[in-house]
């Protein structure tokens, strides 16, 4: 029997992968994809996302054979919960192989990368897939920024003076991960820099990089599934070559005071000023990510809204529809939020 070759989607939260996966998803190519996702938080946001790429219908099924089965694993990290979860999930994928071309897991913005591969040697799984490659997706606008590993210039006079890297917080940790396993480098949102900035991120990225990685550029996900897909990497068997922070870790846990915060609303917000209200809240919150769906009054189409930092985007997806409860639902990424604190400040705007 063939083995499914696996892609493994990661990259750092509000970064593009749930946008690069819905295009992939869109312009399949005839392939029969399936999709896992792994959501941080208590609602499936990405999910729907995903789903509301007209390839299932509003319940997350098959339309065809050609269409994507959507697997949502929504109890936090992947490569933290991969036993009581992925394994069940890949084994009933596995039983139908026969209707699958290959697999997408896009995986939390706070997972590592490696034990999630890892998992592919487990004899359940070996004898069925192969991890083809592992895509890692870079916000270049936040990268520039510094909103993800700091001023770029700095942290590379902090490598050159301390080759341990003792002072490295958790996230940059996670970002150096994502980037020495990555088999391809999707650099995002290149529209938003100033002039020379592309160039010296793709220098900059190149310079973490293993020998042979490139760096793409990828606009709104939009990227031919040619130059995804199809790496025949077989990653697990070569991890020793991508090493990782906790390569000397028995077992790993993130930052145990990252958490996340699900705020349900029977309330219609003007965008404007629902993001004004959000923006002053991450001023005075360590608040990575918001993202979720907002009921606008009078309009009868759901807001999708997404927020990495001190920027924000939002549009329309779809209409509600009669089975959709009406609500502003939102999940709240950050690092020790108070929950009731942050659905106090929301219900407020």
């Amino acid at each position: 029997m063939h083995k499914i070759p696996v892609t493994v989607v990661t990259g750092f939260l509000g970064s593009g992968k749930t946008t690069l996966v819905r295009n992939l998803l869109q312009n399949n190519q005839g392939r029969r994809i399936a999709v896992l996702v792994n959501e941080f938080g208590e609602v499936g946001i990405d999910g729907d996302i995903l789903r509301s790429c007209q390839m299932c219908d509003e319940d997350g099924n098959q339309i065809s054979n050609e269409a994507p089965k959507i697997v949502e694993l929504a109890n936090g990290c992947l490569c933290c919960t991969v036993q009581e979860e992925f394994l069940p999930t890949m084994q009933a994928l596995l039983e139908r192989r026969e209707e699958i071309d290959c697999i997408v897991v896009e995986t939390s913005g706070l997972a590592l990368p490696k034990p999630l591969i890892q998992a592919f040697r487990w004899p359940e799984i070996r004898t069925g897939a192969t991890v083809d490659g592992v895509i890692t997706v870079v916000d270049g606008d936040a990268l520039a920024r510094g909103a993800m590993v700091g001023d770029l210039d700095a942290l590379e006079a902090q490598r050159q003076a301390d080759d341990s890297l003792d002072h490295e917080t958790p996230i940059e940790e996670l970002f150096e991960d994502q980037l020495a396993c990555a088999d391809m480098v999707l650099l995002t949102k290149t529209d938003l820099l100033a002039d020379g900035e592309q160039q010296r991120l793709e220098s900059w990225l190149g310079d973490q990089l293993p020998t042979g990685v490139k760096v793409v550029p990828c606009h709104q996900g939009q990227i031919s599934p040619a130059v995804l897909l199809g790496f025949n990497a077989a990653v697990e068997d070569n991890l020793h070559s991508r090493p990782s922070h906790h390569d000397h870790e028995e077992d790993h846990d993130h930052d145990e005071d990252i958490n996340a915060v699900y705020v349900a609303l029977d309330r219609e917000f003007d965008p404007k000023q629902l993001v004004k209200g959000l923006a002053h809240l991450v001023e005075n919150h360590e608040i990575y990510r918001i993202k979720g769906f907002v009921a606008v009054p009078q309009k009868a189409m759901r807001l999708v809204l997404q927020g990495v930092g001190p920027r924000f985007d939002y549009f329309y997806d779809r209409l509600w529809t009669e089975v959709d409860s009406r609500q502003t639902r939102l999940v709240v990424i950050g690092q020790a939020l108070e929950p009731e604190k942050i659905k106090m400040a929301i219900a407020n705007i």
